[in-house]
């Protein structure tokens, strides 16, 4: 049985519905908090289990007869440490087969700011004793190619406080290389570093203006907005711009191209 945490948030149900192709919708459950949301992935023959972070003993029955768990990480940013510490216990408990946690890209050497508690996590997670797999993801790509690009061309103007810095890889990617691992060969005891083609606003502006067939320019900002408040300091720094071959390895495939991504948001 394989088991999927906090699956109704939209990198869950990528993962369940990568997986539901791939292996039987018998063979796969979720954990999850509210159980009622979740009622479309049982009309797919997908188990629904009663999951939730801050209580134990809903995750020990949740794991029970798991061979694999996917380990959504919580996104209470800033409280999970002590959720991530009652996932692995319970974990632990019910004698998990392989543990797989979406970690963060450079968790494994940086222990502060937004990286921290996926510091924390992997190294409770090694102290545990339970066989595990690390999927550290950067930032989603999805969070800037959206359909709020429309608007962009529009006004023939893109801007960000990135500092023309880049950013790398999708969600749709990085959930079907969490099915992957969580079906295919013998990954305990790895770490992977998943990242797709490096892109930065410039050249999303080009892009922009190449697909609609308008001219978009790109202007920087000099304060951040929104969740470019936690993440801007990383993202201009370089934290995201670094390249490794994992991803397109487990995926066996490459990864999505920006160009693909922008023509999706506008079709």
């Amino acid at each position: 049985m394989i088991v999927v945490t906090a699956a109704t948030g939209e990198f869950g149900r990528l993962v369940v519905d990568s997986l539901v192709n791939r292996v039987p919708a018998g063979e796969v459950a979720v954990a999850v908090r509210n159980p009622g949301k979740a009622e479309d992935l049982a009309g797919r023959g997908v188990q629904i289990r009663f999951g939730e972070y801050d209580e134990p003993g809903s995750l020990r029955e949740a794991f029970a007869g798991v061979d694999r768990l996917l380990f959504i990480s919580s996104p209470d940013i800033g409280a999970r440490e002590d959720q991530h510490r009652n996932v692995v216990t319970a974990a632990r408990d019910a004698g998990v087969g392989l543990l797989v946690y979406t970690s963060g890209l450079g968790a494994d050497v940086i222990d502060e700011g937004v990286l921290g508690e996926h510091h924390a996590t992997e190294l409770l997670i090694g102290d545990s004793g339970l066989p595990h797999t690390f999927l550290r993801h950067p930032i989603y790509s999805d969070f800037f190619i959206h359909p709020g690009l429309r608007a962009a061309v529009e006004a023939g103007e893109l801007t960000s406080s990135t500092g023309g810095r880049g950013m790398n890889a999708f969600r749709t990617d990085l959930a079907d290389a969490a099915a992957t691992v969580l079906t295919s060969g013998d990954h305990a005891g790895r770490g992977y570093n998943f990242t797709g083609p490096l892109w930065t606003y410039p050249q999303l502006a080009a892009v922009l203006s190449e697909i609609s067939g308008r001219s978009v320019s790109y202007r920087e900002l000099d304060a951040d907005q929104g969740v470019m408040e936690m993440i801007g300091p990383v993202i201009r720094a370089g934290g995201f711009e670094v390249q490794t071959e994992d991803l397109q390895r487990i995926l066996g495939r490459p990864a999505t191209s920006l160009e693909d991504a922008v023509a999706a948001v506008l079709r």
